[in-house]
């Protein structure tokens, strides 16, 4: 049985992965994006984000914009090859079951 990633693999964790990967490398959301386009709340997302930012599979940086506080969330070059593991290891589970 292949190797599954257990940070990535939780079902929010997987979904902001697909999210944010689904940009390009040098592409950022913002943190209010990606919490509406997930249907998540503020404190779910940033739990969600800590988990991956310490298995270094996102970036996360803050700044300020018009004075108030603004997160801008990646995914980094190795949460890229690991998210991209995780979806080809599922893929041979799935194939597997044939």
């Amino acid at each position: 049985m292949p190797d599954i990633d257990e940070v990535i693999h939780q079902p929010v964790r997987l979904r902001i992965m697909a999210a944010l990967c689904s940009l390009g490398p040098r592409e950022q959301a913002d943190f209010s994006y990606l919490k509406e386009k997930l249907a998540l709340t503020d404190g779910n997302l940033g739990a969600h984000l800590r988990t991956l930012e310490a298995a270094g599979h996102v970036s996360v940086e803050k700044t300020f914009v018009d004075r108030r506080p603004k997160t801008y969330l990646a995914a980094s070059t190795s949460g890229r090859k690991a998210f991209a593991a995780h979806v080809a290891a599922l893929q041979q589970i799935l194939n597997s079951s044939d």
